[in-house]
């Protein structure tokens, strides 16, 4: 009973923002123009001063694990050949599989892998998953453009590509936390605690605007394929690098990160990319949709089995 409940609490506060978000949404206190400024708000200031606030304050310099960032990049690798290899074998329509791929592999990390560290270990499991996102939130990223692009007639150029990513603010706050920890600089007191409170705000915005800005058409066109991405996405693909992880043993605080990372829904911005790159976007929403639906609920299995074999 006690591990249950302790799984329902770390999931529940997740789940009813997003909610929350939706009940907003319906009784018109949230609108679409509004949500797509919370968005870019979020985006744009407040997740990348809680990527900043986590490392700074983590001591990364003294705390950072080469074994976990190693095995994490090498997960997320393997993934995407397995997946570059199998889903054109099984997918018809070219424009489906980068979508498809994409919605596999490409996590909500930031959105989910933070607080849910944070629920199941407080501040420590911090310094090891703000790492760990600093590293693989560019890589998600490049490669989904490199893959999109593979399954589109619409070539894109690079040049831009590798320009959008070193000026993506999440990979930015990151880079300056990691610069600030390693360089041990000590900011005044008053911005620390102005950083700190921003920060804070970062996950009950994001969560509330991601559940507000869910919608969803035409789900039963597209059945099959989203019924197939969200098992692999939520219990196969998870339960697989659980797996593993054990084996090469990794426990706590470390199993916890790499749970964070491939755990989570599909990523939210996977969808605009899917616009962006003239794929298809209507099944990618679906993707994020149903994923994000469902993604408490898996998660907390998860927790729940992890828990009750004493491993997390």
């Amino acid at each position: 009973m006690d591990n249950l409940i302790f799984s329902l609490n770390v999931v529940m506060p997740l789940l009813i923002l997003m909610f929350l978000g939706a009940f907003l949404r319906k009784i018109k206190i949230f609108n679409e123009d509004f949500l797509a400024d919370l968005n870019s708000f979020t985006f744009k200031v407040t997740l990348p001063i809680l990527l900043f606030n986590n490392i700074y304050n983590s001591e990364i310099s003294d705390e950072i694990n080469l074994k976990v960032i190693f095995f994490a990049v090498i997960i997320v690798f393997v993934t995407i050949g397995i997946l570059f290899i199998l889903v054109p074998k099984f997918v018809k329509e070219n424009k489906d599989r980068g979508v498809i791929i994409q919605g596999l592999y490409r996590s909500n990390f930031i959105l989910f892998g933070i607080p849910l560290s944070t629920n199941i270990f407080g501040e420590e499991g911090l310094a090891v998953v703000t790492t760990l996102v600093a590293i693989i939130i560019p890589i998600y990223n490049f490669m989904a453009v490199v893959i999109l692009d593979v399954f589109t007639d619409e070539k894109l150029s690079y040049k831009k590509t590798v320009l959008s990513i070193l000026t993506n603010p999440l990979i930015i706050g990151s880079l300056l936390g990691i610069v600030a920890s390693f360089m041990k600089i000590s900011l005044p007191y008053p911005l620390v605690k102005t950083i700190s409170d921003i920060g804070r705000t970062a996950t009950p915005t994001a969560l509330m605007a991601l559940g507000g800005s869910i919608e969803i058409r035409n789900i039963w066109k597209n059945i099959k394929y989203l019924a197939v991405v969200t098992v692999g996405k939520l219990f196969i693909i998870p339960a697989i690098v659980i797996l593993i992880s054990v084996a090469f043993g990794f426990r706590g605080v470390e199993l916890c990160a790499l749970f964070s990372m491939v755990a989570p829904s599909t990523a939210v911005s996977s969808y605009t990319m899917a616009q962006q790159c003239d794929c298809n976007h209507e099944l990618a929403g679906q993707i994020v949709f149903l994923s994000t639906v469902i993604s408490p609920f898996s998660i907390f299995l998860f927790i729940f089995l992890l828990k009750s074999a004493a491993i997390f």
